[in-house]
C-alpha cells in the first residue's frame, strides 16, 4: 500500500500533492544517454594520454621506445611507468569533474 495514500488528503488551500516516484525518470532513455556520455568520455580520455606519451617521446632526447625495447633500460621503464600513471590520474579527475 501506497504511504501517500495513508496520508491525510486535507491540504490548506493552494498545497499541492507531490508524489515522490524511486523509478522516476529511470529508465531505458537515461541508461543509454549515460552510457553515450561514458563512452565519449573514455574515448577522450585515451586520446588525451596517447597524445601525452607522444608528446614524451618528443620531448626527451632519446628514444624511450629504443631504450626500453632494444637496451633493456629498466631505470627508463620506470620512470615511463610513473609518467603514465601520473598522467591517468590526472585525465581521470578532469573527467570526472
Amino acid at each position: 500500500m501506497n504511504i501517500l495514500a495513508q496520508a491525510d488528503t486535507t491540504l490548506p488551500e493552494g498545497a499541492q500533492h507531490v508524489v515522490v516516484s524511486p523509478a522516476g525518470g529511470v529508465g531505458f532513455d537515461v541508461l543509454l544517454e549515460h552510457l553515450i556520455a561514458a563512452s565519449v568520455f573514455s574515448l577522450m580520455g585515451v586520446v588525451v594520454f596517447v597524445g601525452c606519451l607522444i608528446l614524451t617521446e618528443k620531448l626527451t632526447p632519446f628514444s624511450i621506445i629504443h631504450e626500453i625495447g632494444e637496451e633493456h633500460n629498466i631505470a627508463v621503464s620506470i620512470v615511463v611507468a610513473a609518467i603514465v600513471l601520473g598522467m591517468s590520474m590526472i585525465i581521470a579527475a578532469a573527467i570526472q569533474g
